[in-house]
């Protein structure tokens, strides 16, 4: 296996601490980061039932603490007793439906939480670099198609994104800070919509899809027509970590897109290419009175050109490739037995032989 990706991580000192580690991306880019034999400790809340990390029997695989990101306290704590070298910030509220729910909570995550980790960060001499994990939904959004890049006007629609603007705020504050006080190096990372083995959040289209799936329940699409830039998991993760990698050796980049190389999907379209990659086909019903469409954007384009200027990344499954690959591995882990840990193996080995064969 070729382990170019991640060499420079795998020279610093301190291990890469990633706040989140038990969400499903956390999850994830553990999971990598150990394939890749780079040193990794976790900060999150602990695991949710039916989790990925739970399925994969992750509690104690590394060194790790549950607690509250607005706890600026532990967050120091933690930081002082494990001397990270690198902060992978993915902690975060990120459901949309459950902002309109609970905005005050989504806020104080979201925003103070982040500052709570950019605080201690600066505050720990081992941290040479930040990455911290924001949205493609970040962006001012008038659901023109308009493909968003880095320098577009950022603007939240609901309490979600508006909490993400209020992130990427942060970070730009702290990044100022740092031009007066040499603290380590931040940079935002703006991702499409993932999709990937194992997510199982409510009032998301694949987990739904899949537990209408596996109960053999009609689907119920929300918004139908609405489209977004849905990538494989760990395409974005390879492209953190590359970013991560090139402000470590010096080069400013104050944000990054991360996103499909096509132009976005539908919601209806990844149902159907979901039900028929499933063993069977499933009835479909779209909604159109009622949907919810005033909740949430209609249209999302994400442009990632300057990742792949600056970083010679690029997506290496396409949107239906990853919807594929996603079904097959609920397929795998719920039908043929194949162990959620392994199955998500599989699909870093195939990214990473992929990458090492990339020109």
């Amino acid at each position: 296996m070729d382990l170019t990706l991640g060499k420079r991580l795998r020279e610093l000192p301190g291990p890469i601490m990633v706040t989140g580690h038990t969400g499903f991306k956390g999850t994830w880019l553990t999971l990598l980061l150990e394939q890749l034999k780079i040193s990794v400790v976790g900060y999150s809340l602990p695991p949710e039932k039916d989790s990925l990390f739970e399925r994969s029997d992750r509690a104690g695989a590394i060194p790790e603490t549950f607690a509250e990101i607005r706890d600026q306290k532990s967050v120091k704590r933690f930081m002082e007793e494990h001397n990270p070298s690198v902060v992978v910030h993915l902690a975060a509220q990120p459901i949309v439906l459950q902002s309109y729910k609970f905005p005050l909570d989504t806020f104080e995550i979201n925003v103070m939480g982040t500052a709570n980790i950019l605080t201690s960060a600066f505050a720990t001499n081992s941290v040479k670099a930040i990455g911290v994990i924001t949205t493609d939904k970040v962006y001012r959004n008038d659901n023109s198609g308009h493909a968003f890049i880095e320098s577009d006007a950022l603007s939240g629609k609901d309490p979600y994104s508006a909490s993400k603007v209020g992130t990427e705020s942060v970070v730009a504050a702290w990044q100022q800070i740092k031009k007066q006080s040499e603290g380590p190096h931040i940079i935002s990372l703006r991702a499409g919509n993932v999709i990937g083995g194992g997510d199982w959040a409510s009032d998301r289209l694949i987990p739904d899809l899949v537990r209408a799936f596996i109960t053999k329940s009609k689907i119920v699409l929300r918004n139908p027509e609405s489209t977004r830039p849905w990538q494989h998991v760990l395409d974005p993760l390879v492209g953190y970590l590359m970013a991560i990698e090139r402000v470590l050796e010096g080069e400013v980049i104050e944000a990054l897109n991360f996103g499909p190389d096509s132009k976005s999907l539908s919601v209806k379209q990844i149902a159907e290419i979901s039900s028929m990659t499933w063993p069977y086909q499933s009835e479909i019903d779209s909604l159109r009175k009622n949907s919810g469409k005033n909740l949430e954007t209609f249209s999302l384009e994400l442009d990632s050109s300057l990742a792949r200027k600056i970083l010679n990344w690029s997506p290496i499954w396409s949107q239906e490739e990853a919807v594929i690959k996603t079904i097959n591995w609920w397929d795998d882990v719920l039908n043929n037995g194949v162990k959620p840990d392994i199955a998500c193996g599989q699909d870093i080995d195939f990214m990473l032989k992929n990458l090492s064969n990339s020109p």
